[in-house]
């Protein structure tokens, strides 16, 4: 059972490593990620970014929840920023954002097309495996 565990994890790991690594060729003035050893640095960010979100995005979501509600959930993109800029400090060169308003719509692109993956692809990949 456990290794069902480690394999939805990769096989997670793996779909939003690849929405990260479209997301970065589709946007290259925006996220640079360095494709040495065959994206090994996108699949890196995504543990990293994935790390983020389960430690320090819940309390910076509950922190500006006030400020969210004000802008109509308009704020809450900035708090996704924030965790790529943490991934852009922790990979140095291998992970790069720039600019300001393109990385708020990257943003959103990016929360989008995990929600795709998510749910069109890696959970039907799921369904299949456990039968």
């Amino acid at each position: 059972m456990k290794i069902n565990k480690y394999l939805d994890w990769f096989i997670h790991m793996v779909g939003y490593a690849l929405v990260l690594i479209t997301v970065s060729v589709i946007f290259q003035k925006t996220i640079y990620i360095d494709n040495m050893l065959f994206g090994l640095w996108g699949l890196i960010a995504v543990i990293i970014v994935f790390i983020l979100n389960r430690t320090i995005k819940p309390l910076l979501v509950w922190m500006t929840l006030p400020l969210t509600a004000l802008t109509l959930g308009l704020f809450y993109p900035l708090i996704n920023i924030l965790v790529l800029k943490i991934t852009d400090f922790i990979l140095g060169s291998h992970f790069e954002i720039r600019g300001t308003i393109m990385v708020f719509f990257v943003s959103i692109i990016i929360s989008i097309m995990n929600a795709i993956m998510d749910n069109l692809i890696i959970d039907n990949l799921l369904k299949r495996r456990k039968k």
